[in-house]
């Protein structure tokens, strides 16, 4: 699969299940190639990546609910426990901090350049599951859960939650999209 065909095919899956089409190791061996091969500025290597697994799926999940007092619809929480993992993106703000130092002239840029490097990952993360024929959607309940996931993962304060991303077996296909006038997004100049 081209790297457009699997951008074409990930979607925001939001019915998914626990049962896999591939065995989870092929799951966290593609996670950690990902993770390895995606760049970032002055190489860096700030992104960091917890996958909840098994209890600690059913745990944050539930953690998550709690944290927002049911202001989040039950239903909505239970469509993503309902999966086989989730992937939580961070990055370490320690790392940035010690480049920062370092290049002091860039210092305002590595934190933009971390969201980037993170941005990368998930959705090379996000293809290459896809590609694996798992579904996933990615969800942004932090910061309000930042505190609780760090408490659940025993992850230190210096991990900067950016994503949630639920994922499992697909058990339906979402809607198909509508075609948009790219010309509205892309210009192209030429001095010829």
């Amino acid at each position: 699969m081209g790297i457009i065909e699997s951008l074409e095919k990930r979607r925001s899956y939001y019915s998914i299940k626990k049962e896999l089409p591939v065995e989870i190791g092929e799951v966290i061996e593609r996670i950690e190639k990902l993770t390895e091969l995606v760049p970032d500025a002055f190489n860096m290597k700030s992104s960091r990546i917890v996958v909840a697994l098994g209890d600690k799926q059913e745990l944050l999940w539930n953690s998550i609910y709690d944290v927002f007092e049911g202001q989040v619809p039950r239903e909505k929480i239970d469509s993503f426990k309902t999966g086989a993992g989730t992937i939580l993106y961070f990055y370490d703000q320690e790392v940035v901090k010690g480049l920062q130092g370092q290049f002091p002239l860039y210092a305002d840029n590595f934190p933009a350049w971390a969201m980037q490097s993170s941005a990368m990952l998930q959705i090379s993360i996000w293809s290459g599951l896809r590609e694996l024929g798992i579904g996933a959607s990615l969800q942004h309940y932090n910061p309000v859960i930042d505190k609780k996931v760090r408490e659940l993962f025993d992850l230190p304060e210096s991990y900067l939650l950016i994503a949630q991303m639920p994922f499992g077996g697909i058990v339906k296909e979402p809607d198909l999209k509508e075609k948009e006038d790219i010309s509205k997004r892309v210009r192209i100049e030429n001095n010829n």
